[in-house]
């Protein structure tokens, strides 16, 4: 199956220019795809992005992944409703070599005809006078021609400074210099790029007089309306420090129905043929959520590793009653504070604890967890009290063996009341 089929079953093209699948049928072809460094780590926004490459180096094309260090200082206003903070250069090349590390993982970079590429336009664009730029490039693309774009039109109400305005310019520049130095004929990219993708091919038309593409795919949106990869608690990161490979996990294990058939095709490598198997087991069992399962292990596994995966999966299992007190214990601290963020917290002495705290005790007078000593035996009796994962009687007393991590233990009441203990 070609690049271009590949695509269309999966529901990644939207806009696609005439005369590509020609191209591509033709000879290797090299794409670029442009990231944008404004952070020091790419979320799952950019996974679409990475997903075509990917795709487009499996059907034995060379991918480029350009990072914009020299736009990156601008910003694109594409699907912007103001104008970004710029950043100096500083933070700027910290940022792209995060991303670099990132898009290492995604995409291979050996030595074939095909093997991927990673260049930053900030190496053509720094040396580079505002003169010769003006006369050699600026003269090619009209006012009007670059003040009709979308991009330009939505933001003309509320004010678009120069800067932004110029855009366009720069990145259709990226576009005719990967043409002339690499022989990138396509550029691919979200369809709000598709502005900045035509200017691209006008430019290389007018001052190579050549023919060049582009492709782009679908804004990915989530079937309640809410944007997609946004939490409450903000972005989805692929980097692990920003959003923990549990929340990672979380996120996609949560997917609805209708979201999950549309993200098992964007977001994995599954053929076209295992994905239908899927839908079909997913249909004969919904509550099973294998769909969900499926695509969160695919996902998490390719973005972090099958320890990350495996760790979270576990850890999900502890948060809805289904995990073992020994599946707790081998929880890193940072796994267990992700998976138990937001509940209730509250500190204890640990020289106490080794010497030993009666049950009671340790519920009501050291942690609060309950309110008073009645209550507490009221709760043992009715063996709802659980520490660690075990049930607890009244004669219990809670020592330095609870501790997990040498920090922390785990008091639950019921399957859903639940509080951290932390030693101090």
């Amino acid at each position: 199956m070609g690049f271009i089929e590949e695509l269309r079953w999966r529901g990644m093209i939207h806009d696609l220019m005439p005369g590509t699948e020609d191209q591509l049928r033709k000879e290797n072809t090299v794409a670029y795809i442009g990231f944008d460094p404004t952070a020091d780590s790419l979320h799952i926004g950019s996974l679409v992005q990475i997903m075509l490459l990917k795709h487009f180096q499996k059907s034995g094309h060379k991918p480029i992944a350009l990072v914009g260090g020299a736009t990156g200082m601008i910003g694109d206003p594409s699907g912007k409703s103001e104008e970004r903070n710029l950043l100096n250069e500083e933070v700027l090349l910290h940022n792209v070599e995060c991303i670099k590390k990132q898009l290492e993982k995604f995409l291979d970079f050996g030595t074939n005809n095909n093997s991927a590429e990673i260049v930053n336009n900030y190496d053509w664009f720094r040396e580079m006078r505002v003169l010769d730029f003006l006369r050699d490039i600026g003269k090619h693309l009209s006012w009007s021609y670059m003040s009709a774009k979308d991009s330009v039109q939505k933001r003309a109400e509320a004010g678009i400074s120069y800067t932004e305005f110029s855009y366009q310019l720069l990145q259709a520049y990226d576009f005719f210099w990967l043409f002339k130095n690499k022989n990138c004929k396509i550029q691919m990219g979200g369809s709000d790029q598709w502005g900045n993708i035509v200017s691209g091919t006008e430019l290389i038309r007018r001052k190579a007089g050549q023919e060049s593409f582009g492709v782009t795919c679908p804004l990915i949106t989530k079937a309640d309306g809410g944007k997609f990869g946004k939490t409450e608690s903000g972005n989805i990161w692929l980097d692990r420090i920003k959003t923990s490979p549990y929340k990672f996990y979380q996120f996609w294990i949560n997917s609805s129905d209708e979201d999950v058939k549309k993200y098992i095709r964007i977001f994995t490598l599954f053929s076209k043929s295992e994905v239908e198997n899927l839908e079909k087991e997913h249909e004969a069992a919904p509550h099973l959520r294998i769909l969900q399962k499926a695509l969160a292990k695919e996902v998490t596994i390719r973005v972090h590793s099958e320890e990350d995966y495996n760790l979270a999966e576990n850890a999900s299992q502890i948060l809805f009653g289904k995990g073992t007190s020994q599946s707790l214990r081998n929880l890193p601290e940072d796994v267990l504070l992700s998976v138990f963020e937001g509940v209730p917290q509250g500190e204890v002495i640990k020289t106490e604890i080794e010497t030993g705290i009666p049950i009671v005790d340790f519920l009501v007078a050291k942690t609060k967890f309950l309110p008073s000593n009645n209550e507490a035996r009221r709760a043992l009796k009715e063996n709802s009290i659980s520490i660690n994962q075990l049930r607890v009687d009244e004669l219990r007393v809670i020592n330095s063996a609870d501790l997990l991590n040498q920090k922390f233990i785990l008091l639950q009441r019921g399957k859903k009341n639940y509080f951290l203990a932390r030693a101090l």
